[in-house]
């Protein structure tokens, strides 16, 4: 078991050193949690706007049932985004996912508002003569 311990120890330092040579610049890493942790520190300051920004939608895309189905929606989605947010924050200087990525989509509370995009209908081509 000892041995076990030493050999895992000693590939997670090789593999640490390899992948520290291929990182970036500590400017750009450095950055990059900033902007992760300021992400965190948004989301969950701006969570609340999820519950109009929910109403709007589902409104928009149910008629008047959005109207009651948009608010429990916002508050489900307000913990969501309060969640993440507060994971982004503590773990900022962790980079995952991705490249310290964010980690919901849309990044803010105030992206998707605007139109929802129609996907073009998939139609059979004519029969030629």
């Amino acid at each position: 078991m000892k041995r076990l311990f030493c050999a895992l120890a000693l590939v997670l330092l090789v593999t640490t050193q390899v992948h520290a040579n291929n990182e970036q610049q500590p400017e750009n890493i450095a950055s990059k949690m900033a902007v992760k942790f300021g992400r965190g520190i948004t989301n969950i300051v701006t969570s609340p706007l999820e519950i109009p920004k929910q109403t709007v939608l589902m409104t928009r895309d149910l008629g008047f049932p959005g109207v009651l189905v948009g608010p429990v929606g916002g508050v489900l989605m307000t913990g969501y985004r309060a969640i993440i947010g507060l994971a982004e924050t503590v773990f900022f200087m962790v980079p995952a996912p991705g490249y310290y990525d964010e980690m919901i989509e849309p990044e803010f509370v105030w992206q998707g508002w605007g139109a929802k995009e129609s996907q073009p209908m998939v139609t059979e081509p004519a029969p030629q003569h």
